[in-house]
């Protein structure tokens, strides 16, 4: 008996670890999209906060491949709202981290985007030597093509901002043919929009034609620094020509990007765009006085991270140290693991519970969950870090109980989910998104409507841990009972109450309060709501909330 609970347990420790990871590449997902394809003003700030979080996160645990991926977003991020120099040093940090570890040549496609970024931050200080250095660096790790693409096309950016027209307008046209190719509609857009540039200034006939097409597919991709370029090309392009009004409607196109952008830096740059087209001698005066100010102070000014690294590299580590340090990475991951199970466990073993009570006895509950959970994590830990690690030195084969294991553990993990904290503070929408969409698989599409409409901040805290709750239980049903293939829930503002409305297309019953559909109407009364049931044999279950 004592063996068959130690497997268990080994079986729960391996089954989680790749949960727990699964979990963090999901959660991350947003924030990457946030970084590289910014669709709101809100996605850049959002982005940089969520990695500064996870930077400091991975540096405890010693995890240098998540501090370098780390590293090399927020080094992107800042870039783009404008923050050269925070920019400079994230991939300076990251280079270093590179160089330090022994599986360095495994990281082909860091090293890429790393000097690809330190380029480009080169670029924006004037320094066009480092810039094509680091351009080259790049391109001399880059395996394939389509890995070459970036710095190929930031290559011909610097014999554009030297006035290299035809060199650069070489490599852009070949970049258009390899991106259409590549089935890459951004980088295709990208290759585009600097190839008109350049076409432009050498009055070329195609120009129009390559600006206008990579601001279409900027636009139905809502790419919004993407669509900035687009509209400030055209700007110059018909400015260029004399067309003072049509050159006057695509400045403003570029203000309003800029305001969505959220930056600073963005908006600075699309008002130039008004004084360029200025008629007013001193004016123009004031620009290039302006702009030959800010040149020197950039050259002046330039604070070199790169430089002072190479100046004090540190000491690459052995093999051995990194292989140490991965090492104790993992078994910081599955003492985590083991506390998360013993949680689930004694919740499986203690907590029944019968809802019938008004507001204050629910809060009183949901409190008690916490304590408990934290009492269980202090108290199991060390016990249970032991056993595993006793277990790890049986080498019997258990694979004869892994399909009644799998079902214990997959029991216990959804009463993790139903009495485990929630996030009821500012993220409670996407908190609310995932535990959804957590119920989709190949067979069960999940779809939610218009809950990001949803202003959450003008709901108590008792009310959204009870919305979570109920729905959490109907989706349990679906699960269960109802041989669903596809559920949607929307969501709607009704004056100061919230309705929503699940549906699902399963077998359907003849409507019979189970404890569970008894549990979440409950709920709803005791804060004050209603809740109705709507299905029949062959019909599907429909449910209707309002709060």
């Amino acid at each position: 008996m004592e063996f068959k609970k130690i497997s268990f347990l080994f079986f729960i420790m391996v089954a989680v670890n790749s949960i727990i990871a699964q979990k963090e590449i999901d959660s991350s997902s947003y924030y990457y999209k946030a970084i590289l394809a910014p669709q709101t003003s809100e996605h850049l700030p959002l982005g940089i906060q969520y990695y500064k979080k996870q930077l400091e996160l991975h540096k405890k645990q010693k995890d240098t491949i998540h501090t370098i991926s780390d590293l090399r977003l927020l080094a992107i991020g800042e870039f783009k709202i404008g923050n050269i120099y925070d920019s400079e040093t994230y991939i300076v940090e990251a280079l270093k981290h590179v160089k330090a570890n022994s599986f360095a040549d495994t990281l082909v496609n860091a090293k890429i985007g790393l000097y690809n970024q330190l380029g480009r931050v080169y670029r924006s200080q004037l320094n066009f030597d480092e810039a094509m250095k680091a351009f080259n660096e790049a391109l001399g790790v880059a395996p394939t093509i389509r890995d070459s693409i970036v710095p190929l096309n930031n290559k011909a950016n610097i014999f554009k901002d030297l006035e290299k027209y035809d060199d650069a307008a070489k490599i852009y046209a070949f970049l258009v043919e390899k991106s259409r190719i590549l089935n890459d509609s951004l980088q295709w857009a990208l290759a585009l929009d600097n190839l008109g540039a350049v076409q432009s200034k050498l009055k070329d006939d195609g120009a129009l034609d390559n600006l206008i097409k990579a601001k279409e597919i900027r636009q139905n991709k809502n790419y919004l620094t993407g669509l900035y370029s687009s509209f400030k090309n055209l700007f110059y392009h018909f400015m260029d020509l004399g067309d003072d009004a049509t050159s006057k409607s695509y400045a403003d196109s570029a203000y309003a990007v800029a305001k969505n952008i959220n930056s600073s830096t963005y908006r600075i740059d699309a008002l130039s765009l008004y004084l360029q087209q200025s008629k007013d001698p001193k004016i123009a005066a004031y620009k290039a006085l302006k702009d030959s100010m800010e040149i020197a102070k950039t050259i002046t000014e330039n604070k070199s991270a790169y430089a002072k690294y190479n100046l004090a590299e540190e000491q690459k580590k052995t093999e051995a140290s990194n292989l140490l340090r991965e090492i104790e990475r993992r078994k910081r991951i599955q003492y985590q693991a083991l506390v998360s199970i013993a949680t689930v466990l004694l919740f499986a073993s203690f907590f029944v519970y019968r809802y019938r009570y008004k507001k204050m006895k629910v809060e009183e509950v949901y409190k008690t969950e916490s304590r408990i959970s934290k009492k269980v994590h202090d108290e199991v830990a060390n016990d249970m870090y032991k056993v595993i690690t006793n277990l790890e030195l049986d080498g019997e084969n258990k694979e004869t109980t892994l399909d009644k294991l799998e079902k214990i553990y997959l029991k216990t993990r959804n009463i993790s989910k139903e009495t485990g904290d929630i996030d009821v503070d500012s993220n409670f929408g996407m908190v609310l998104n995932d535990m959804l969409l957590g119920y989709k698989n190949k067979k069960v599409s999940v779809v939610t409507v218009n809950l990001n409409k949803i202003h959450w901040e003008k709901y108590s805290s008792l009310k959204k841990v009870g919305i979570y709750r109920v729905l959490q239980e109907l989706m349990t049903n679906m699960r269960k009972h109802s041989k669903a293939t596809s559920v949607a829930i929307s969501f709607e503002g009704k004056k100061k109450k919230l309705q929503i409305k699940y549906s699902d297309n399963g077998i359907g019953c003849t409507l019979k309060k189970t404890s569970g559909l008894q549990n979440a109407e409950n709920r709803i009364h005791s804060l004050d709501g209603k809740i109705s049931f709507e299905t029949s044999p062959g019909n599907g279950f429909k449910a209707t909330i309002l709060v």
